[in-house]
Formats: structure tokens, sequence, C-alpha cells
């Protein structure tokens, strides 16, 4: 049976987490990705809340990114269902002099042990579609924030993620391992207008962008590394195809014939 490894964080070995801890930073530090981080958290007034609670928090790169921000002074709380990538981001804040504005524990984020509406606001940054209920961790989003209080959602769509190949019926087959391989609800953003409603949460705005490159992969380049070593693990692929996958488009990148692509989708809630 396939398995998403972002979702079993807390169970892969480190060789396999320390991919994980290398294509958080590095997606996190790609300034495009940092946009559209930006992006959101503007349109949350994040700088005006005093405590935030980022769910899933990974490596902390949300959570750095909100602490640095000249006009924020509050602090933050992440959670992770891993301990390695709890530690990790503690120690990454700590690295960059945040750890007085940052704190990690390890939590799931579908239930959390905090009372209702502690929190002024709630980001979920790459958390959802490796989530298989997404709409548990938008309710308990909903009712961790404060009345007023601001919610922030931001995640890959998926299923749109696709890659060139020379014969398109087999690129079309390499889409799809991929995906199954590496994500758990794939169309989870074109689900949130419906999680937002559910979870009684009022729409503020939303972002909407695509991630392309053509002719040579920067962005894509550590993500189809990352891939490379993570989607075996699902049990979609064995180790040489995705190893003849990646090298496939390695290939593509050098002869300057690369395509790749995503949409990613961002949505500010506000808690009535």
């Amino acid at each position: 049976m396939k398995s998403d490894p972002y979702a079993e964080t807390d169970s892969l070995d480190d060789s396999l987490l320390q991919v994980i801890v290398t294509r958080l930073e590095t997606r996190g530090r790609h300034p495009a990705f940092e946009a559209m981080l930006i992006d959101y958290l503007n349109a949350m007034l994040i700088d005006a809340a005093n405590t935030v609670l980022d769910m899933g928090c990974g490596t902390g790169v949300a959570a750095r990114a909100i602490a640095r921000r000249r006009g924020f002074s509050g602090r933050v709380l992440g959670v992770d269902l891993s301990p390695t990538l709890a530690q990790a981001a503690a120690r990454l804040a700590a690295d960059e002099g945040l750890r007085d504005r940052l704190e990690f524990r390890v939590g799931d984020s579908r239930r959390l042990d905090f009372s209702d509406g502690v929190f002024d606001a709630v980001v979920a940054h790459t958390l959802l579609s490796h989530v298989d209920d997404p709409q548990a961790v938008v309710s308990e989003a909903a009712r961790l924030v404060r009345p007023g209080g601001m919610i922030g959602i931001f995640d890959g769509d998926y299923a749109s993620m696709t890659f060139g190949h020379a014969d398109p019926v087999k690129g079309k087959v390499y889409d799809e391992a991929i995906i199954s391989g590496v994500v758990t609800s794939p169309r989870v953003m074109r689900q949130m207008p419906r999680l937002l409603k559910t979870a009684g949460l009022q729409p503020v705005t939303s972002f909407s962008n695509i991630l392309a490159e053509v002719g040579k992969a920067d962005f894509w380049a550590p993500a189809i590394e990352s891939f490379r070593r993570l989607v075996p693990k699902s049990g979609i692929m064995t180790e040489q195809e995705a190893d003849v996958w990646a090298e496939g488009l390695r290939l593509d990148s050098v002869a300057g014939v690369f395509f790749g692509a995503s949409n990613y989708y961002g949505y500010v809630a506000r808690r009535p």
C-alpha cells in the first residue's frame, strides 16, 4: 500500500528525514516561494499578532519568516508530528538568533492540546496536502484562533504538478506516480472554500500562483532529487525507476528542454 513519507515523519529513518529537512529548507529559501509566503502573511496582518501557531511547522520555515519580520514583536509556537523536525526547527531558529521569539513542540495538528481561542493567528504552511483529514486541521485551526483572529493556509495544488518528457504518455504515468508517492491530498486546495465554510470561517482573500520553469530546472531541481529518494519509500516506484525518471529530467535541464510546473494557492480567513 502506498504511503506519503511527509505524512509519516514521526516514523521515518534518519536518512529520509534528512532528505526532508534539506528539501524544506531549500524550497523555503527560493525567492519565488518566499514571495508567496510573504503575500499571505501580509494579508493576515501578521505583525499585529502577539501569539501565532504554526501547524505542521516542519523545519520552521514559516515560523522563522514571521519571527524575523521587522514589525512583528510577538511569539510563534510551531508544532510538528516529528520530533526530529521539531528539533531541527529549534536548532535553525537558534542559528538565526530567533530563539526568544520561537518555540517548537511535538504534536498532531489534527488534535492539539490547547484551549479554545488562545492564538491571535494560525498558519498552516504546506501541511494540508500531507494530511488524510484536512477538515480536521482546518477545524482545529478555527477552534484555536481567537474570535476575529486570522488563519493563513498555503499549499501546492499537486494534482497540477507535471514534468515534461520525450514521451507524453510515459510522462503522464510518471507524473501520476510522483504525485501519489509524495502527496496524500493532491487536490485539497481546490476544496478549501468548502473546508473553510464547514469550519465556520469567513474567507478574506486568496492567492493563486503557478511555479513553472522552462528550459532549465532551478526551483524544481532539488525537488526532483528529493522525490528520487522519497518516492521509492512510498512503494509507488522502485529505486531504479525513480533514478531513471530523475536522471532524465536532469539531462533535460542540461539540454535546455526541461519543463516543470505546479499551481500553489494561499487562503486567508477570519474567525467571526
